[in-house]
């Protein structure tokens, strides 16, 4: 035999025996659980919470499973990374389960795969096209491809400025409406001359953050009409020069050395508690963050501090309550044995056809934002942001036609990656980096990886 044959066998040997291990981990875990009721279909999902978002993962199953009697979801955690790979595993062999939560943007991969249902493939499609209505404009766009939905968002993540108030009124400074009283903000609190080492940022872009900022500029990283790649377009192009121009400020190794101090914070505190930033971008998890930072200032009979939270500012020509949006997305696998068993618990979660209560529930519970305004106005909820004001900013947010995710295309994490990618390098360059030369590079090598990855 030949080392190529025997590297073959041994791939395949391995290969196998990863696919045995996860079936009997997956029936290790459903026999650790409480038995299926007799006259129940089982659903099986799979799910990555852990802590204690899985005991409300856990809870929301239990809720449903007591609200009716034909079907019974058994909720299994796979927290860690290579969700994807355990999933591809279990459809090679034959056995995946019913119901999937993904955070990642592969929906378009998938379901241009095969390996997931469109929706029109276990609803009718009445009852599809009253789905994409009931939602918010953002969470139908993270899960439609090719004009066909291929999951239901469960919860939402946007990002928006937050803002120490205490901090700004020390400087007599309001919180930013606009990118000039963003960078005001950040020349007064650490003024580019400063000689010694700043201690304090008014504001400091994430170069990560570019797929938020490219839609505040008015600005698209994707033609859907045409298939190609944008990156080039002006306002792309405006809003990496502008997050470069603090590269130009204060320098890539004063930045560097700045956000590597946020690392060694005690127990990852949030940045803005320590003072070392008057204004942040993060998203709706913060919020519960700041009030148990308030009431342990409380606590301690300190003076609280005031924080605030608003969208990201648009300079002239840009859009209002724009950004990028994120989710964690029901799919359903083909060849999944209770299609119909997932569809209702999708419709449970999220408040779907009647569930809004059921659904209000489980976003106070979790702190998350629902999926559609009619889950919002339920009394609960509203009972909620009376008790967390700060939550109604992401909420406005939520229902903004300005809130785009990563484009649902097939190739999309290698997108995703690419786009942080030459925004990282235009921050980092330690020389003058030519922006626009930089941007269609990047494009080129998207279009490039994304036309291959879409080929029938």
């Amino acid at each position: 035999m030949t080392n190529a044959s025997l590297r073959g066998w041994l791939a395949l040997i391995t290969f196998a025996v990863l696919v045995l291990g996860l079936f009997v981990s997956q029936r290790y875990l459903t026999a650790t659980d409480n038995a299926v009721p007799a006259d129940r279909e089982e659903v099986v999902f799979w799910h990555f919470w852990g802590g204690a978002d899985r005991a409300i993962v856990e809870q929301v199953a239990q809720r449903f499973n007591a609200s009716q009697s034909q079907y019974f979801v058994r909720p299994i955690a796979m927290p860690g990374n290579n969700l994807d790979l355990k999933f591809f595993l279990s459809v090679t062999g034959g056995d995946p389960p019913d119901l999937l939560n993904i955070d990642d943007p592969v929906i378009a991969d998938w379901g241009h795969r095969g390996a997931i249902l469109a929706l029109d493939e276990v609803a009718g499609e009445d009852e599809v096209q009253r789905l994409a209505d009931w939602l918010f404009p953002a969470a139908r766009r993270l899960v439609t491809y090719h004009d066909r939905m291929y999951g239901v968002p469960n919860g939402l993540d946007i990002r928006a400025l937050y803002y120490n108030q205490t901090m700004l009124d020390r400087y007599g400074l309001a919180p930013p409406r606009t990118i000039a009283d963003l960078d005001h903000i950040a020349v007064t609190i650490a003024p580019p001359e400063q000689k010694t080492p700043y201690q304090h940022h008014g504001y400091l872009p994430d170069s990560r953050r570019i797929w938020a900022w490219g839609p505040v500029f008015g600005g698209q990283f994707y033609d859907a009409e045409t298939g190609q790649v944008t990156l080039t377009s002006p306002p792309i192009d405006a809003a990496l020069t502008w997050m470069a121009s603090y590269r130009d400020r204060y320098g890539p190794s004063e930045i560097a050395r700045f956000r590597h101090g946020d690392q060694s914070l005690p127990g990852k505190t949030f940045p803005l508690f320590a003072e070392r930033y008057a204004v942040v971008m993060d998203g709706q998890w913060r919020v519960r963050d700041i009030r148990a930072f308030q009431k342990s200032q409380q606590a301690k009979n300190q003076p609280v501090t005031q924080f605030g939270v608003i969208p990201l500012p648009p300079p002239p020509g840009g859009k209002p309550n724009a950004g990028w949006v994120n989710g964690n997305n029901f799919v359903i696998p083909r060849g999944a044995n209770s299609p119909r068993g997932a569809w209702e618990f999708i419709k449970f979660w999220c408040g779907f056809a009647g569930h809004e209560k059921e659904a209000a529930e489980t976003c106070v519970a979790g702190g998350w934002i629902p999926v559609s305004q009619a889950v919002v106005e339920q009394p609960q909820f509203a009972q909620f942001l009376h008790d967390e004001p700060l939550f109604q900013t992401f909420i406005d947010l939520a229902g903004s036609e300005n809130q785009y995710p990563v484009p649902v295309i097939p190739g999309a994490p290698f997108f995703n990656n690419e786009v942080k990618n030459v925004a990282e390098a235009a921050m980092a360059s330690p020389t003058q980096p030519n922006i626009h030369q930089m941007l269609e590079d990047a494009q080129a090598r998207i279009q490039s990886h994304i036309d291959k990855a879409g080929a029938p």
